[in-house]
Order: C-alpha cells, then structure tokens, then sequence
C-alpha cells in the first residue's frame, strides 16, 4: 500500500480541507497549545465505532468548558491537527492545522471534521503515527510553548519500529505524549497481549513533561474521557489529575 505521508497538507491542503477557508491566523501569532489528534483507525475499529469516535472529537472541541479552557489561556488560542493512522504504511491528515480561538472556530472546526472521508487499514503502527505526528508539529504555521501529540488507540503496535524509540524521540524533541486507550473487547482479534492496554500505554507510548493517559473502557464512553482529557491538556493541569 503506498505509503500517505502528507505532510505538504500539514500547509498546502488546509484550504480544501475546510471547505476553502485558510486557518485564521497573523504572521507569526503565537498559540498556548499544538496539539495533534491522533486516531486509530485499523481494522479493530469498526463503522460504528470510527463514528462514535468522530463525534466524540466534534462534541469535544465544541464542549462549553473545553472552550473556556481555551479562553483561559495566556493567549487564548490553540492550534489543532487531526490525524488517522493505522498500519506503517497509512498515516492521514484529516483536518490540516486550525487556530481555534472561539466557538466558530471550533465549529468550523467539527464541520470540516464531518465531513471528510474515512478510511480504514489493517495493522497497528503507534510508532510510524508519533513519528509522523512529529513531523506535524515540525511544520505548524504557530509558535507555541507547549506541544502535544493525543494519541487514542484500542491495540498495541503491531507494525513498524518500537514504539518505545519513537517515544524517546518526541520526548526529546520536547514532546509531549498523552494517551487514550481504549478498552476494546477485540483489539487484537483473538491474539494474547502480554499486558493490559492501558499499562502497555503507560510504559510504551506517553512521555514527556506532564505526560498522562485516561483510559476508556469502551467507545460507547469515548466522548466523556476524552473531553476530560481535553480540559486537562488545554490548561496544562498536573499529570496526576488527569491519571486514569
């Protein structure tokens, strides 16, 4: 499968992306917050759950106090990417770098997120998704004092390098990896997982300065985990707060 590194649509494709309108933004105006959603979307993530997670994001980033945490900041804006990932081979932007620093902007936002196609791909590759979240990051149109990479997944890596040595290089990129792990009842169709997820992710996936995870015990309650950790990682609450 030919390999989707799109990063030229970190920049380049934004415009198509929301409908023909350039993330509102001055030269050089800084954010609070970059933060890149990460999402998996192989084979273990079925239709309906790939919508239960979209929605989950939509209502998230459009949430009352998620807004107000944006609001509280020293700047009062965050930037936001969201990608799709799955196997080595398939890493996705969905919604380019957007400024949101209002509610129209958040809800430009989850409409651009609607409606844009889905795709689904076979393995798991967390590294090959931090590394290119990373890249992500690399290229955004903002300045920012924290960077954070939100990845959900309901597996462990699969495919690709080990997760842990993507890890270390986010982290000291100055990085930081939050997680969501999702309690699947099928993750791994069948196979034995040395470990429960969240303690995988734990271990293996999240890093760096203020590093969390809040685990979720289905995708049916997807949407309430992941507007608390919103909250959590907008206003840089301590880590502890946020422990699931």
């Amino acid at each position: 499968m030919q390999r989707r590194i799109l990063l030229g649509a970190a920049l380049g494709l934004g415009a198509a992306a929301l409908g023909g309108a350039r993330p509102g933004r001055a030269a050089g105006d800084p954010v609070d917050l970059l933060l890149v959603l990460a999402v998996d979307v192989s084979r273990s993530v079925d239709e309906d759950e790939a919508v239960l997670q979209r929605q989950g994001y939509q209502a998230g980033l459009t949430d009352p106090e998620v807004l107000a945490a944006i609001a509280g900041g020293m700047i009062g804006a965050i930037g936001v990417a969201y990608v799709e990932w799955s196997g080595a081979e398939f890493q996705q932007l969905v919604v380019p770098w957007t400024r949101i620093a209002s509610r129209a902007d958040a809800e430009a936002w989850a409409a651009a997120l609607g409606r844009a196609p889905r795709a689904s791909y076979g393995w798991t590759s967390i590294s090959a998704a931090l590394d290119y979240s990373c890249q992500l990051l690399a290229a955004a149109p903002w300045e920012a004092v924290r960077r954070v990479i939100d990845i959900s997944g309901d597996g462990v890596n699969n495919s690709g390098p080990p997760v842990e040595e993507a890890r270390d290089r986010a982290v000291a990129a100055g990085i930081t990896i939050n997680g969501l792990p999702i309690l699947n009842d099928r993750p791994t169709f069948g196979q034995l997982v040395p470990q429960p997820l969240d303690a995988y992710f734990r271990e293996s996936v999240i890093g760096g300065n203020g590093a969390f995870l809040i685990a979720v015990e289905d995708f049916a309650s997807f949407a309430t985990a992941l507007r608390r950790k919103l909250i959590l990682e907008i206003a840089g609450l301590p880590a502890a707060a946020g422990a699931g």
